[in-house]
C-alpha cells in the first residue's frame, strides 16, 4: 500500500517533515504507583520505547522511496512510519481511495495528487473523463484539518472544491495547480479571500475560465504572506491597480509569474515594488494599447538591474523584441530562462545567451534555429536541461532546427542531464554523439515530427541511435523514442534500459516482439505510454509478470482486441481495466481504440462516464 500512495517521480523529492514530536514521553508512557509509594514509567506495549526512537529517527527521513522501503520492515516499522509522514504523494488518484490514505496517514500536511495519464494532453482523452478533486478535499477536510499544502496534476478541480479547500483548513499555505480544470476566477475570488496565511498560489498550464471575477483584488487586505504568485495561463484581464497593490504589501515575494495582460509598462511598476524578486514572468513584454504615443519610456534597463536576485525569467507572451535589451543587465546571474513563448531569431538570442555563463535550464522555440542553439552550445557550459519547442507542429512543415544544433549542443554543454527536442530530420550520429558526449543524461525526449522519419542522411532507421543513448546513458530514466524505428531499438532498450522508468512511444516497431522486448528486459518500468503502434494482444500479455509493478499502461490506435484486454483483467483481478473510446463513438466489440490499465487497492472506480468500459 504504501507503493501505491507513494510512487517516486523522477523529478521530486519529499521536503522535510514539519511535524512537532515534543509530545512523544507523554503519549507513549504512563506513570502508575508502586507498592513502595514511588511513580514509575510504564510502556503501553513491549515496543514502545523502539517505537518511540523509532519515531523521532524516521522524522528525519525524507526520500518517498526510502519511507516506502522502512514501511515494509514490519508492522510496527509500518505503523510509526506513517504517524511521521507529513507529506504525501500519490501519483494516480484512482490508485487509492481517500478513506484509505487518511485512515492510514493521519498526520499528513502536505497531499501531492496526479490524475490523468500525460497523453490527456494531446487530446487523446475524452473530456470528462474523471480525476476528480472532490472526494479528495472533502475525506481530508474531516480527518486532516491541518493540512495546510496542496499540489494537483491533471486533476478537476471546481469552484466548490476551492471554497471547501479554504473553508476546512485555516492555516491552509500552498495550492499549486499543473495542468488542472473546472474552476474558473469567482472560485479564485472564493478561495484567496478566505486564505489569510497563503503563502503560495501556483497556477499553471491551467484551464481557468473567466466568471469576469476580479479575483486579485479579493486577496485580504493587510501584509502578505506571500512567496509565490504564478497566474500566466489565466486568459483574461487582471485588476492591475489591485495587483500593485498586492505586490506592494507582499515583502515575502520572490515568485511572481503574470498573464499576458499586463504590459511592460505594468511589469515596470511591479518590478519597482519588488526589487526582492527571484523568479519572474514578464507577462505580454510588449507596451499597452492605450498607452500614449507621447509618453515617455520607463527605464526598463535600470528596473532589471536593481533586481539583483533574479535567476529564473520566463513570459514574453506577445513578445516586441526591440524590448528585449532590457534584460541584458541579469543575463549573467540567469540560471534558467524560458523563451518557449518569444518568438525570436538567433540575432535576437545571441546578445542575452552570450552573457549566460551560469544558465542551467533552458526553454526555446525552434525559431532561434540551428545557428541560435550553437550560440547557446558556446556560451552555456552550465546547461543542465534544455527544450526546444515548434512554432509549427504540423508533421509536414520545415523544421528549422536539425541534427546540426542538436549536435552543437552534445559537444558545448556536456554536463547536460534532459533534453526534450523537437525537430523534422536527425540522424543517428547525432544521437550517437550526444549519447558519448553527455553521459550524465537521465531525460531524452526527442520527438521527430514526422511520422517513421529515418536518418534523413543515410536513409536507415534510428535504432543505432536510439541504441547508443540507452547503452551509454546509464543514469537514463525517461525517454521517449521517434522517427523509423523497427524491433532492434526495442531490443536495445529492454537490454540496456535497466533504470528506465517512463517510456514514450509513437508511431515506431514492426511486430509485438518489440513491446516484449522492452516489458521483459526494464525492471524499473513505471509508465509505459504508446500510440500509433503495431502492438496487439500477444504484445499486450508479455507484460503479465510486471504490471503489478508499473503505475500505469497507456496504448491508443494499436491492435488490441477486446478479448485481449479481457484477458489481462481475468489474471491480473487488482489491476483496473479501463477501455475507452471517444464520447460519440459507439462500442465496437472487437476493437479498442484505448486502453488504460492502472494498478489499484480499490478496484474498479465509480465514477467512470459512459465512454469507458472496465473490464
Amino acid at each position: 500500500m504504501a507503493e501505491q500512495m507513494s510512487d517516486d517521480d523522477e523529478r521530486q523529492q519529499s521536503p522535510p517533515s514539519d511535524l512537532d514530536f515534543t509530545s512523544n514521553k507523554a503519549r507513549t508512557c504512563i506513570v502508575t504507583g508502586s507498592v513502595s509509594g514511588h511513580s514509575e514509567f510504564q510502556s503501553l506495549y513491549p515496543d514502545q520505547v523502539l517505537e518511540n526512537v523509532l519515531e523521532n529517527v524516521l522524522h528525519f527521513l525524507t526520500s518517498r522511496r526510502d519511507r516506502n522501503s522502512a514501511s515494509l520492515v514490519c508492522k510496527s516499522w509500518y505503523r510509526v512510519e506513517a504517524l511521521t509522514r507529513s507529506e504525501l504523494f500519490i501519483g494516480n488518484c484512482y490508485a487509492v481511495s481517500p478513506a484509505r490514505a487518511t485512515a492510514r496517514f493521519t498526520r499528513v500536511r502536505a497531499l501531492h495528487l496526479k490524475g490523468r495519464p500525460r497523453f490527456a494532453d494531446f487530446n487523446l482523452m475524452p473530456p470528462d473523463w474523471g480525476a476528480h478533486f472532490n472526494p479528495w478535499v472533502l475525506a481530508f477536510a474531516k480527518a486532516c484539518p491541518w493540512l495546510e499544502k496542496v499540489y494537483l496534476k491533471r486533476m478537476s478541480v471546481t469552484d466548490d472544491d476551492l471554497a471547501t479547500l479554504a473553508e476546512s483548513f485555516l492555516g491552509f499555505k500552498e495550492l499549486v495547480l499543473v495542468c488542472c480544470d473546472g474552476f474558473g476566477t469567482s472560485g479564485l475570488a472564493i478561495f484567496v479571500s478566505k486564505c489569510r496565511q497563503l503563502k503560495v498560489l501556483d497556477l499553471i498550464e491551467s484551464e481557468v475560465s473567466d466568471d469576469e471575477t476580479d479575483w486579485i483584488s479579493c486577496f485580504p487586505e493587510g501584509e502578505s504572506h506571500l512567496e509565490s504568485l504564478i497566474f500566466d495561463c489565466v486568459e483574461c484581464p487582471i485588476n492591475f491597480e489591485a495587483l500593485e497593490r498586492l505586490v506592494a504589501r507582499s515583502p515575502s515575494l520572490k515568485k511572481l509569474r503574470l498573464n499576458r495582460y499586463v504590459s511592460i509598462g505594468q511589469l515596470y511598476r511591479l518590478m519597482v515594488q519588488a526589487p526582492q524578486l527571484t523568479h519572474l514572468g514578464t507577462g505580454s513584454f510588449s507596451p499597452s494599447e492605450v498607452a500614449g504615443q507621447g509618453d515617455q519610456e520607463p527605464d526598463y534597463v535600470t528596473a532589471f538591474a536593481a533586481c539583483k536576485s533574479l535567476v529564473c525569467l520566463s513570459g514574453f507572451r506577445e513578445i516586441i523584441p526591440d524590448y528585449l535589451p532590457a534584460i541584458y543587465p541579469i543575463c549573467a546571474s540567469l540560471t534558467s530562462l524560458n523563451f518557449s513563448y518569444a518568438n525570436i531569431t538567433a540575432e535576437q538570442l545571441k546578445p542575452i545567451i552570450s552573457n549566460c555563463h551560469k544558465l542551467q535550464v533552458f526553454w526555446v522555440l525552434d525559431s532561434i534555429c540551428d545557428e541560435g542553439l550553437q550560440a547557446v552550445a558556446a556560451t552555456c557550459k552550465e546547461l543542465r536541461e534544455l527544450r526546444v519547442f515548434p512554432v509549427d507542429a504540423r508533421e509536414d512543415s520545415d523544421g528549422p532546427v536539425s541534427e546540426v544544433g542538436f549536435q552543437a549542443i552534445s559537444e558545448g554543454c556536456r554536463k547536460l542531464q534532459s533534453i526534450l527536442y523537437f525537430c523534422q530530420r536527425m540522424t543517428n550520429a547525432a544521437v550517437i554523439a550526444m549519447s558519448r558526449n553527455c553521459p550524465d543524461l537521465v531525460v531524452f525526449r526527442l520527438c521527430i515530427m514526422g511520422r517513421h522519419r529515418p536518418d534523413h542522411v543515410t536513409g536507415e532507421p534510428m535504432d543505432d541511435g536510439f541504441g547508443a543513448i540507452v547503452m551509454n546513458c546509464k543514469k537514463l530514466t525517461r525517454l521517449a523514442v521517434s522517427g523509423l524505428l523497427t524491433d532492434k531499438a526495442f531490443d536495445y532498450i529492454g537490454r540496456y534500459g535497466k533504470l528506465v522508468r517512463t517510456l514514450s512511444v509513437a508511431f515506431a516497431g514492426d511486430s509485438d516482439m518489440a513491446l516484449k522486448y522492452v516489458l521483459e528486459g526494464c525492471p524499473q518500468l513505471q509508465k509505459l505510454e504508446i500510440r500509433d503502434s503495431p502492438f496487439g494482444d500477444a504484445a499486450l500479455c508479455s507484460g503479465l509478470h510486471h504490471y503489478y509493478n508499473m503505475r500505469f499502461l497507456w496504448m491508443s490506435s494499436c491492435r488490441l482486441t477486446h478479448q485481449g484486454c479481457q484477458q489481462i483483467a481475468r489474471a491480473m483481478p487488482r489491476l483496473v481495466v479501463e477501455v475507452i473510446r471517444s464520447a460519440d463513438e459507439e462500442e465496437v466489440y472487437d476493437r479498442v481504440q484505448t486502453l488504460y490499465m492502472y494498478r489499484s487497492l480499490e478496484g474498479p472506480r465509480n465514477d467512470a462516464p459512459k465512454f469507458v468500459t472496465i473490464l
